[in-house]
C-alpha cells in the first residue's frame, strides 16, 4: 500500500509541474507558434531538466 501512495505523489509533484511550467512559458509566448512550443515544453519539462544537468555535470 506504502508504494502506491508515493506513486500518487509523485505524480502530483508532476502533474503540479507541468500546471507550473504551463503558466510560465505561456506567460512569456509572444506568438501563437511560441505558446504551442510552451505547451509542449511543458509536457516534456523533465527531459529538458536531465538533459541540461548531464551537460552541466559534463563539463
Amino acid at each position: 500500500m506504502g508504494k502506491m501512495k508515493d506513486k500518487v505523489n509523485c505524480n502530483s509533484v508532476y502533474g503540479l509541474g507541468i500546471i507550473g511550467s504551463l503558466f510560465y512559458y505561456i506567460g512569456q509566448a509572444t506568438s501563437l507558434g511560441m505558446g504551442l512550443w510552451g505547451v509542449i515544453k511543458a509536457i516534456l519539462w523533465p527531459a529538458f531538466l536531465v538533459f541540461e544537468l548531464l551537460q552541466y555535470l559534463q563539463a
